[in-house]
C-alpha cells in the first residue's frame, strides 16, 4: 500500500507543470505595437523639447493637451474596437451634436444637469442602435451606412434648433459640472482623467471580457466566428453603440468646456480621431489593435498641432500631417500583411 502511495505522489510530481523561464523575444514580439507607439511618443515629445524647448518645458502646454485631446481621444477609443471588428463609423462627430441636441431640450425647461446628460447619453445609444441596425439588420456597409447617418444627424440637429446655439452657462454651478470639467490633482482638468477612465475600461472589455474575444474574432475571419459559435450580429451592434454612447459623452464635455453648444459641433474632430486610432496600430483590416496604442496615438495627434506652430510652421501643416499619418499608418498594414501572407 505504501509502495502505491509513493508511486502515485511521484508520477503527481512528474505531472506538475513547470514555469517556462521569460522569453524575451516572445516578449517583444507580442508587444511590438504598443513598445513601438511608445518610442514614438517619447521620441515626438524629445524632438519638440528641442525645437521648442520654451514652449515645451512649460506646464501650461501639458495643461491645455490634458484639457482638448480628451475630446476626441474618449471617442478614438472604442471606434478601436469598431475598426478591430472589421467596420466603421463616421457619424461621431454628428452624433456629439444630436447627443446636446438632447441636452439642451432637457436642460432649458428644466436646469436639471444630470437629467440632460442621462439625454444626451440616450440620444448616443439611440443613434449607435440605429447605425448597428443599418450594418446588422439591413447588410448595408458600415461605410455607407455610417456616412449617410453622420449628413441624416447633423442636419436634424440643424433642424431642430433652427441653426441656433444654446447657452449653458447656468450649468456651471452645479456640482456636476466641476466633477465632468473641473480640476483636481495639481490642477489637472477632469476631463483628462475621464479619458484614462475611458481607456480603462475599453481595455479591460476588449481583454478580459467574452466581447472582446468576439470582437478580435468578428474581424479578423468572420466566417470562423460564426463557426465557433460568435453572435457576429450581436457583436457588431455592441460596438456601434459603444461609439455612440463615447460620442455623446464627449459632446457633453466639449459644450460645457465652452458654456455654449453650436449644431456644428464635433465638425472638427473626424480626422484628429482616426489618424490616433490608426497611428495607434490599428489594422485598417480588422482583427488588429490595442488600447493602449490608441490612447498614446490620440496625445501624439493632440501635440501635433501645438508643435507644429511651436517650431514656427503655419497651422495649415495640420491636415496635412494628419493626412500622411493614415496614409502611412495603412500602407504599413497592408505591405505587413502581404508579407504575412
Amino acid at each position: 500500500m505504501s509502495s502505491e502511495i509513493e508511486e502515485l505522489s511521484s508520477a503527481d510530481a512528474v505531472v506538475e507543470p513547470q514555469k517556462e523561464p521569460f522569453n524575451w523575444k516572445n516578449f517583444l514580439r507580442k508587444n511590438s505595437t504598443q513598445l513601438g507607439m511608445i518610442f514614438v511618443f517619447f521620441a515626438l515629445w524629445l524632438f519638440f523639447i528641442l525645437a521648442a524647448p520654451q514652449t515645451f518645458l512649460s506646464p501650461q502646454i501639458y495643461y491645455a493637451y490634458m484639457a482638448t485631446t480628451p475630446f476626441f481621444a474618449i471617442m478614438a477609443l472604442p471606434l478601436t474596437m469598431v475598426i478591430i471588428a472589421g467596420e466603421i463609423d463616421l457619424s461621431f462627430p454628428s452624433i456629439m451634436a444630436i447627443g446636446m441636441v438632447a441636452f439642451v431640450f432637457i436642460f432649458e425647461p428644466t436646469g436639471n444637469v444630470a437629467l440632460a446628460i442621462i439625454g444626451a447619453l440616450a440620444a448616443g445609444i439611440a443613434s449607435g442602435i440605429l447605425n448597428g441596425g443599418l450594418v446588422v439588420g439591413i447588410g448595408i456597409p458600415s461605410l455607407v451606412a455610417t456616412i449617410g447617418t453622420q449628413f441624416f444627424l447633423r442636419g436634424l440637429s440643424l433642424v431642430l434648433l433652427q441653426g441656433k446655439g444654446a447657452t449653458l452657462i447656468e450649468a456651471r454651478e452645479t456640482v456636476i459640472y466641476e466633477i465632468l470639467i473641473g480640476k483636481t490633482i495639481g490642477n489637472i482638468p477632469n476631463q483628462f482623467w475621464w479619458s484614462i477612465a475611458v481607456a480603462i475600461l475599453c481595455w479591460i472589455i476588449l481583454n478580459r471580457t467574452r466581447l472582446g474575444a468576439h470582437i478580435y474574432l468578428t474581424g479578423d475571419n468572420e466566417q470562423s466566428a460564426r463557426l465557433m459559435g460568435v453572435n457576429v450580429n450581436r457583436t457588431r451592434l455592441a460596438i456601434f453603440i459603444m461609439i455612440g454612447l463615447a460620442a455623446a459623452f464627449a459632446g457633453v464635455l466639449a459644450s460645457l468646456q465652452v458654456s455654449f453648444f453650436w449644431p456644428s459641433l464635433g465638425e472638427g474632430y473626424l480626422l484628429s480621431t482616426l489618424a490616433s486610432v490608426f497611428l495607434g496600430g490599428t489594422s485598417v483590416f480588422g482583427g488588429t489593435g490595442t488600447i493602449l496604442g490608441t490612447f498614446l496615438g490620440s496625445y501624439i495627434i493632440g501635440a501635433i498641432n501645438a508643435g507644429i506652430v511651436a517650431i514656427g510652421l503655419t497651422g495649415f501643416w495640420t491636415e496635412l500631417i494628419y493626412g500622411l499619418i493614415i496614409v502611412v499608418s495603412v500602407s504599413m498594414h497592408v505591405i505587413l500583411r502581404k508579407r504575412i501572407k
